[in-house]
């Protein structure tokens, strides 16, 4: 490992003990958002399917985001973390869609970046909400311009 892996390493663990810290589990998002390699207003967008997959706007090379995402997985198998894999749905109307994250859609991909990783320190039942939490589809939002009814 050189000294650019080795920095980037340190961010990315560091970025997710501070993400467990906080709420107890961490995902990869959690982690490029930590290291500022992804913006907050990029994720809602997509999520917003605005964006058609996520690795678009994570700032740096697939190579970067593949070397951060192993470090990350082997750091929470190191720590014990309960793996929990998480569906992410798009807040748009019509037919529910599961968001992309990857460039290829590659299947083993798209299940590493959607794996949340819990703290093995809350007990069954919070682990259990915990997840029904994360597995809650989005709320949808309907703005209404009332512009369009005075023409």
């Amino acid at each position: 490992m050189n000294d650019n892996q080795k920095r980037l390493r340190q961010r990315a663990l560091q970025a997710a003990e501070e993400a467990l810290y906080k709420q107890q589990y961490v995902s990869p998002i959690d982690v490029f958002i930590g290291m500022k390699l992804l913006q907050p207003i990029h994720v809602d967008d997509w999520r917003k399917g605005r964006i058609p997959y996520l690795e678009r706007v994570i700032q740096g090379s697939l190579g970067k985001i593949t070397f951060c995402m192993k470090c990350f997985r082997a750091w929470a198998k190191e720590k014990g973390l309960k793996p929990s894999p998480t569906v992410y749905l798009a807040r748009t109307s019509g037919p529910k869609r599961e968001l992309r994250f990857s460039v290829s859609g590659n299947p083993e991909i798209e299940q590493s970046y959607r794996t949340h990783y819990i703290s093995p320190a809350l007990s069954d039942i919070k682990q259990k909400k915990l997840q029904e939490k994360l597995d809650m589809p989005p709320e949808l939002v309907v703005f209404r311009d009332d512009d369009d009814d005075r023409k």
